[in-house]
This record gives structure tokens, C-alpha cells and sequence, in this order.
């Protein structure tokens, strides 16, 4: 792996903290919101300081030969951190509890890092290795011992993330949550390899052996721990976005018939939504104008014949909102077929609230929509709902 290789997420990861910074500063005392800019911050860092040129750059800089070891360590520790502690916060539970658990997550993290640059302080590690440091220097004093706390401390923490993620995720039955959950313990699970691979190439340089080619292989562990744990902290949020939006869009055509109707019936033009508007705004407005001609064919709405169409409905084996809808969409057919001939409204008194004309109008999206897909039914030669038949002839 290359610059690029490291250099580019740490890019997408600075545009993700951009992007998340105006809320950090209006929701500054959410301790969710902090966690998230720490982890995507921490997440940057590691992969920018980890790239083999800014490695390189980082020591040049300092005058240090391997610098950037315990600097990466660091940044790697405090990411495991990071991610530990966002998912106790995203779990929830007791306020106390959880800000407890992150005192000392956060404690026992500065002190790694303080005994990780303690170490290699008191080592000797003049030969700059960018790339192979881990086993280059597996038997030299105190630099072998900084990066056997590395290793200990990314393995318990990938552990530890493992087990929280996968308890949650077996407390979830399904859903997006689960989802991420899912692939969050797959990508610890990754990281857990990364930590096994460079510790077994270590304990062979112990041994005498050589295994260099394991410690090789780790940067593409590490991108691929990385891309799964983005996609286990993405999926909750995109995912659910993404089924709201394409339920909002379901609901936005299956209200076509019953809005087609109403609106080819009205007098006034119907609202109109820019091309590029939300399915959820389409359907809000679609609801909303469906609600609003509703309301003017109020007059013609039959109580009774709702009644008696929900009572055939439900007797021949619908249950009860599923024959609320017919009798709904029935009412709203032969209100329609009353004002197109002339005929006066309805045999019963009307209620003083408009909206009792027809309990449907004050219903969301997702109602009306069942209730245009009943409407449908009327549209369709040879079609009737339940129970319309012996209703129409009452």
C-alpha cells in the first residue's frame, strides 16, 4: 500500500468531520455528537500519519529516526478507544454508568500512550523502517517491548468492541441496527487479525524464524477493518434514510389513483413539487392535497354507507383496518359519482368537524395510500371490495 492508499480516506474522513462540525457546535454537551467528530478525527489522523511519506516526513521533522511508531500507535489506540466508547454511547443506559466506562477507557488509553512513547524513549531504534519497524526491531530492548504493549492493548480493545457489538447485535431481532452491528463485529474481528498477524510475526523473530510476510500483509487487514466498521457506523443512519425515503416513494404512487381522482374532480389546480424535491416532501404534499379535496367533497360523504360497507367487510373476514380502508374508499367513490350527477349529499347529519366527515383525512401518508389502493379497486372493471355490492343495494 501506497500514499494514496492511506492518503485518500483520510481525505473522506476530513470532509466527514467538515461536514459534522456545524453540529458539534450546536450540540456541543451531546456526548453522542463528541464521540463521533473524536472517532472520524482519530480515524483521519491514523491514516494520514500512517502513510509510509508522512512517516517518513513525521521523522525527518522531529530529528527522531521512528517517530511516527509510537505516534501511530497512539493514534490507533485512541481510535480503538474512540469507537468503544461511541458504541456505549449509541447502546445507551444509565448516564452514569456509561460516563464511568468512558473515564476509564479514556484513562487506561492515556496511559498506554504514555508508557508507549516512555518506551521508546528509553530504546534504540536508529534505522528508520517505515514500513517493517515491528519486526525489524522485535528483539531490540524496550522497542520490543513498546510494541508488544501495542499489540496487547489493540487486541484486548478489538476484544472487547467484538463482544459489545455482537451481544447488542444478538439483542436486535432485524433492522438496519442489527445490520451494522453485524459488520462493526466483523471489522474488530479484522482488527483482531491485524493485531494476530503482526504479533505472530513478532513471536518468530522471537523464536529465531521469520515471518515477515504475515507483517506485510497487515495494511490490507487494517483497510479492510476500516471499511467495515465505516459501513457498520453508516449503515443504521443511510439505511434507514434510505427505507424512509423508499416508503415515502411507495406511498407517493400508491396515492396516485385516489389523488387523480380528486384532483381530475376539483376545481382548483393541484400543488406541484420541483423535480428534484424528497420523495418524503412529494408525499407530504401528495397527503396533503389528497386531505384538502377530501375536505371539499365533505358534504357528500354517506355515514351510513361507510358503516354498512365496513360491517360487510369485516364480516366476511377482513380485519378491521383493512375494512376502515374499504369502507373509506367506498364512501369516497360514491361521494365522487354524487357530486358528478348532481345528487344532494349524505342521509345522515353531518358532524360539526370537518375532519369526521371522513377519518382518513386526517391520516398520514402511508393511510392514505392503503386507502388508494382500495380506491383502485373501483377503478378496475368487474372489481368491487367487499361487502360494496350489498351495501350499494341497502
Amino acid at each position: 500500500m501506497n500514499g494514496p492508499d492511506y492518503y485518500i480516506p483520510a481525505a473522506a474522513l476530513g470532509v466527514a468531520l467538515a461536514v459534522k462540525l456545524p453540529s458539534l457546535r450546536h450540540h456541543r454537551h451531546s456526548p453522542m455528537t463528541r464521540s463521533v467528530c473524536v472517532l472520524i478525527a482519530t480515524a483521519g489522523s491514523a491514516f494520514f500519519f500512517a502513510a509510509p511519506p508522512t512517516v517518513a516526513r513525521v521523522n525527518r521533522l522531529t530529528g527522531t529516526p521512528n517517530f511516527s511508531a509510537p505516534l501511530v500507535y497512539s493514534l490507533l489506540c485512541a481510535l480503538s478507544c474512540a469507537s468503544i466508547v461511541l458504541i456505549s454511547h449509541w447502546q445507551g443506559g444509565s448516564a452514569d454508568a456509561i460516563r464511568r466506562f468512558t473515564r476509564q477507557m479514556i484513562g487506561a488509553t492515556v496511559l498506554v500512550v504514555i508508557a508507549l512513547f516512555t518506551l521508546f524513549a528509553l530504546g534504540n531504534a536508529p534505522v528508520e523502517q517505515p514500513r517493517e519497524l515491528d519486526t525489524y526491531y522485535a528483539n531490540t530492548p524496550y522497542i520490543r517491548e513498546m510494541i508488544s504493549l501495542f499489540l496487547v492493548a489493540h487486541t484486548a480493545a478489538s476484544v472487547v468492541a467484538t463482544v459489545k457489538c455482537w451481544r447488542w447485535a444478538r439483542e436486535i431481532p432485524r433492522g438496519w441496527t442489527r445490520c451494522g452491528l453485524l459488520a462493526l463485529a466483523v471489522g474488530y474481528l479484522a482488527d483482531l487479525g491485524f493485531s494476530l498477524f503482526k504479533g505472530v510475526a513478532v513471536v518468530a523473530h522471537w523464536a529465531g524464524g521469520n515471518l515477515d510476510s504475515l507483517n506485510a500483509a497487515t495494511p490490507v487487514i487494517a483497510s479492510l477493518a476500516a471499511g467495515l466498521t465505516a459501513a457498520g457506523f453508516l449503515l443504521p443512519v443511510v439505511g434507514s434514510r434510505c427505507s424512509s425515503a423508499w416508503q415515502a416513494w411507495r406511498a407517493y404512487r400508491e396515492m396516485h389513483p385516489l389523488w387523480r381522482a380528486l384532483e381530475e374532480d376539483g376545481a382548483r389546480p393541484g400543488m406541484k413539487v420541483s423535480w428534484w424535491s424528497s420523495p418524503e416532501l412529494r408525499a407530504t404534499v401528495r397527503a396533503t392535497a389528497i386531505a384538502d379535496r377530501l375536505l371539499e367533497l365533505g358534504p357528500y360523504f354517506d355515514d351510513d354507507y361507510r358503516s354498512a360497507v365496513e360491517r360487510e367487510a369485516h364480516d366476511q373476514g377482513g380485519d378491521r383496518q383493512e375494512a376502515q380502508n374499504t369502507a373509506e374508499a367506498a364512501m369516497i367513490h360514491r361521494a365522487l359519482t354524487a357530486r358528478a350527477s348532481g345528487r344532494p349529499g349524505a342521509r345522515v347529519q353531518r358532524p360539526a368537524d370537518p375532519d369526521d366527515w371522513c377519518t382518513v383525512r386526517a391520516s398520514g401518508a402511508h393511510q392514505l395510500a392503503e386507502v388508494s389502493r382500495a380506491f383502485r379497486e373501483f377503478r378496475v372493471a368487474g372489481r368491487r371490495p367487499a361487502g360494496v355490492a350489498v351495501a350499494e343495494g341497502a
